[in-house]
């Protein structure tokens, strides 16, 4: 289907509808001889035919055909969302009133009388296909400014969470920091060093969690500024591998189980971005698990082109109301035990989206839950790739 209707000094589809040969010949004539396209066809069954090969730019129709009246054939064009914006022009040897109603009733926008005159033919025509491009000018821009109004939107929403972020999840370890090293001060002439050692672990680790918010808040600004990147199979079990090692405090700290499969399928994407996907997953998985969490990790073929990865939990599961909000920025659903940030799962949701991909949550209360991406099955081609991403 065309984009864009042609312009008055391009050559434009029409399409001829008549049943007398003359008719059909001279209208050829006339429209080829301006440089247009014109398709004949001689009947509305025809017609109708026509327009599902190539939707044409204009339609010029006759009214007295057998079988299929123009009028009828008027009306299932206009029924179809894929050509009810194509202008009809209606054309007839008869000049009748009624003619003339019936015809813009079932949804022409000209009217032309045989014998043809060849000026006023024409001109008809190409006022027409500047009214459709020009509309389809609009149409375009008005997509195009709606996109925008979106995308700023988001950038509005992501950027009063971030002034959240600073203001709240920032301050509070800063200012667990801030009183630690008052304390210490305080303390630090008059107490055993190994007093002391409490105290910087609670700097540190507060430190820790305020590095791990500013590296989430520049891989979510890295995701929005991305044009392209190298897309090849995957190594998961190394990806994988390094998620964990990314995430052995956590492990330890909590005593979790972790469960992979011997072998996974291959999948084709962007390693880095993936490694995220699992390290947010996973540490959910931990944070957000049973007493002592166990996560099971592995992948499901859901087509010869697709692959479902997953991470089961055994934590209390999740409502159908907080499963609506999972993916969007600095949610959190719950402050028991867990420092969640509200990132891990927005990182998520636009790594897999860049890559043309989604995300999905089954999860019932009391039953765990189970977070999962999809990504494209290897099928054996080139090792490399590097391809334009979603601007999302």
């Amino acid at each position: 289907m065309k984009s864009d209707v042609q312009g008055t000094n391009s050559a434009a589809d029409i399409l001829i509808v008549d049943d007398t040969p003359d008719s059909l010949r001279l209208l050829y004539h006339m429209l080829a001889e301006r440089g247009h396209a014109p398709r004949m066809v001689t009947n509305g069954r025809e017609a109708l035919e026509a327009v599902q090969i190539a939707v044409p730019d204009l339609i010029l129709l006759d009214i007295m055909m057998p079988e299929m009246n123009g009028f009828e054939v008027c009306r299932h064009l206009k029924a179809d969302p894929q050509t009810q914006d194509i202008p009809i022009i209606f054309i007839s040897a008869i000049e009748a009133t009624d003619d003339k109603i019936n015809a813009f009733a079932a949804g022409g926008v000209d009217y032309i009388t045989k014998p043809f005159h060849f000026k006023e033919v024409i001109a008809r025509v190409e006022a027409h296909l500047t009214i459709r491009r020009l509309q389809r000018q609009v149409e375009r821009a008005n997509r195009e400014l709606e996109q925008r109004i979106a995308e700023l939107q988001t950038r509005n929403e992501e950027l009063a969470a971030y002034d959240h972020t600073v203001a709240h999840d920032l301050k509070a370890p800063l200012s667990t920091i801030i009183s630690g090293v008052d304390v210490l001060e305080e303390i630090w002439d008059t107490t055993p060093p190994e007093a002391l050692k409490e105290y910087f672990q609670i700097i540190r680790r507060n430190a820790h969690r305020m590095n791990n918010i500013i590296e989430e808040l520049m891989i979510l600004s890295g995701l929005r500024q991305a044009q392209e990147v190298t897309i090849q199979p995957l190594d998961m079990s190394s990806i994988v591998s390094a998620a964990l090692d990314r995430l052995v405090e956590l492990i330890r700290d909590r005593q979790a189980q972790i469960v992979t499969p011997d072998q996974w399928p291959v999948a084709v994407g962007y390693g880095p971005w993936i490694e995220e996907v699992w390290v947010n997953y996973i540490s959910n998985a931990i944070k957000y698990g049973g007493e002592t969490p166990h996560v099971v990790l592995g992948a499901t073929m859901e087509s010869d082109t697709e692959i479902r990865f997953w991470v089961r939990d055994n934590g209390p599961g999740i409502s159908p109301e907080d499963r609506e909000r999972l993916f969007t920025p600095f949610e959190r659903l719950s402050q028991v035990r867990a420092q969640g940030y509200g990132l891990g799962l927005s990182i998520v949701r636009r790594i897999v989206e860049k890559l043309g991909r989604k995300v999905e949550v089954e999860s019932e209360p009391g039953n765990g839950s189970v977070f999962s991406f999809t990504l494209p099955a290897w099928s054996g081609g080139g090792n490399q790739t590097p391809v334009a991403i979603n601007r999302k």
